[in-house]
């Protein structure tokens, strides 16, 4: 969702705010306010996490089941892949997912509590037992072995977070979600019982109508706009 605007902070990226980057500028502001709501993490219960990769990214989320028997997510994590991690094989690129998650959430991991690593990657389950280690992955099993986990298979269907941390930036960016509140209307419906900006909102909201405007009022008119009813500096 953000790569059109990460890649405007790339070393010797020309910058040019172009209509991908308003979209994804966009979709993360609607996104900060749509379910679902993080949870505040209680280190009495067990944690669990989703982890997946995709050609160019990799995401993982931090769940944890509350007092009411709800899957709640802790925090997600994200980020692209570097060049080098980009020509890794699909079963690498899945293990770095999941050295990301546990990178990413040490502090709430690390210890003596098991937990358990949903992937949508079958091979995963039997990767520390494979006779055949590469360099990196032996590295990283190493890594692995500081942790208490256990890793279990989930379908791609139903690994939907870890998925859409890194949705491909050329589809959707984003399904908005609008707050239905009387606010507006309240706001609205105030300006009538205020004589200065009643006068400001009906001079631009008609400007070729004639209103009488005190000479307080034209010095500001310029600094305001009207948008859908509402006065805007």
């Amino acid at each position: 969702m953000a790569q059109p605007l990460t890649n405007l902070f790339k070393k010797d990226a020309v910058w040019s705010w172009t209509s991908e980057a308003q979209q994804a500028f966009e979709a993360i502001k609607s996104s900060l306010q749509s379910a679902p709501i993080l949870a505040l993490s209680d280190e009495e219960r067990p944690f669990s996490v989703v982890c997946d990769a995709s050609d160019f990214a990799i995401g993982c989320a931090l769940l944890q089941v509350d007092a009411e028997g709800r899957e709640r997510v802790v925090s997600f994590q994200s980020r692209q892949l570097k060049a080098a991690e980009k020509n890794y094989p699909v079963h690498d690129k899945e293990l770095l997912a999941m050295k990301y998650t546990l990178i990413k959430f040490r502090v709430h991991q690390l210890g003596q509590k098991p937990f358990v690593i949903y992937t949508d990657h079958a091979s995963l389950r039997t990767a520390t037992s494979s006779p055949h280690l590469s360099q990196r992955m032996a590295r990283w099993l190493s890594f692995f072995a500081e942790y208490n986990f256990t890793v279990e298979y989930k379908p791609g269907k139903q690994n939907v977070l870890a998925d859409a941390l890194f949705r491909r930036p050329d589809y959707e960016l984003a399904h908005l979600a609008y707050l239905e509140s009387p606010l507006y209307e309240l706001i609205r419906e105030a300006y009538a019982a205020d004589d200065d900006l009643a006068g400001l909102v009906e001079a631009l909201s008609a400007p070729n109508k004639a209103v009488e405007l005190t000479a307080r009022q034209r010095s500001r008119l310029h600094r305001y706009s009207v948008v859908e009813g509402l006065l805007y500096y």
